[in-house]
């Protein structure tokens, strides 16, 4: 198959994937109005097509928290990712800085802090949960300064996990014991190449980061149901004083879609928020991140960087972004179907294809840098 679009990728990882890995991936909350909306309403965006404006030199290269990017786009975090492919966060990590953009490893990988650093020669990111334990919390972030992990996003919109109910119907939640693993089983037999490359030869298959507070659970229903337990519902912006206790490099709020916690994200030191809704996993009915950003992008865009995160399908969805005030954009279920449909190859292959549709799209609306991208080249 040729892979062109996110849809062909999104093809692929359905194929290619057991159905209970494939739903969480691809599922979101309750009736996923707001996943869908993420997507709807950023297509939506109307972009003004200019003419003979000398677009010869397209330049995408911007700066983030002090680095030089090619391009102003990052792989996000992605819960279980090592599952989608064998060691997948590495094999995407590897993709990521080929391509000279930042991977953010997630609390909640397959793959460990030292697995990913081991694997490649630059810094990257880690995304962190606020979990009850706080020891541990200090170990992972003492251990994320150790890999050299040049920036943190510190995800703030899960105090409880959103009702997921694709997850409940394919076994991966609501399915503990022999009972659960047998109706993975049953689904990982159908997809025979995943079964082999991932099932048997991808070993261990456990939190890598969290696995030492797991005391020997091992299953995937183990792990979920740890931390659906162990997420922390009484986290307040008090507990940034803690984050920073421990963290001198970049903070990075995720999760922000409100203009007043934007404010409050400002005023408490943050060097940067995610406009995002969790890709619509936690509360269904919330704003598309399209229809958030701007009034943030208003209340603080001048004293911190804004990326933004939801839907982003294209390079073209990633210029609407820009234009509706973001610095930056991260990638979440785009790299995780390119991932689950050809590893390494499927991220390399999708963040190429983000590039050059960034820079067709530039092109074509007249802009021929990052720093020219504003509201003029929307449509009225």
């Amino acid at each position: 198959m040729i892979y062109s679009t996110v849809s062909d990728f999104r093809s692929g990882a359905m194929r290619r994937l057991p159905r209970f890995l494939f739903d969480y991936v691809d599922g979101a909350a309750n009736s996923e109005d707001t996943a869908r909306r993420n997507v709807d309403d950023l297509a939506a965006i109307a972009l003004r097509q200019r003419v003979l404006r000398d677009v010869s030199a397209i330049d995408t290269t911007t700066e983030l928290f002090g680095q030089k990017l090619p391009m102003p786009v990052a792989l996000g975090p992605i819960g279980l990712a090592g599952m989608l492919a064998r060691r997948g966060e590495v094999q995407a990590a590897r993709a990521a800085e080929e391509a000279g953009v930042p991977f953010c490893l997630s609390t909640v990988s397959i793959c460990a802090l030292a697995e990913v650093k081991r694997a490649v020669t630059k810094p990257f990111w880690f995304q962190l949960y606020m979990i009850r334990d706080r020891g541990h919390l200090r170990d992972l972030l003492a251990e994320a300064r150790s890999s050299g992990c040049n920036a943190l996003i510190f995800t703030v919109d899960m105090p409880v996990p959103g009702a997921r109910h694709r997850d409940l119907r394919s076994g991966l939640s609501g399915s503990p014991g022999p009972l659960g693993a047998l109706r993975r089983a049953a689904q990982a037999a159908l997809h025979p190449g995943w079964a082999l490359d991932v099932g048997l030869l991808g070993h261990p298959h456990s939190l890598g980061n969290v696995a030492a507070v797991l005391k020997g659970s091992t299953g995937l229903s183990d792990f979920l149901a740890w931390l659906n337990a162990n997420f922390d519902p009484a986290v307040t912006w008090r507990d940034l004083d803690f984050i920073r206790e421990h963290w001198s490099g970049p903070l990075i709020l995720k999760g922000i879609l409100d203009a007043e916690d934007a404010k409050a994200a400002a005023s408490l030191g943050a060097d940067g928020i995610v406009v995002s809704n969790h890709g619509g996993r936690q509360l269904d009915g919330a704003l598309s991140t399209t229809r958030a950003l701007p009034g943030i992008v208003e209340a603080v865009g001048g004293q911190l960087t804004v990326l933004a995160d939801g839907g982003v399908r294209s390079g073209t969805d990633v210029l609407r972004l820009l234009a509706l005030g973001a610095h930056g954009v991260l990638l979440g279920r785009a790299w995780a179907y390119a991932l689950a449909a050809q590893g390494r190859a499927g991220v390399a292959r999708l963040l190429e294809l983000i590039g050059a549709d960034l820079r067709r799209s530039m092109a074509l609306t007249g802009v021929t840098r990052i720093a020219d991208i504003g509201p003029h080249i929307q449509e009225r």
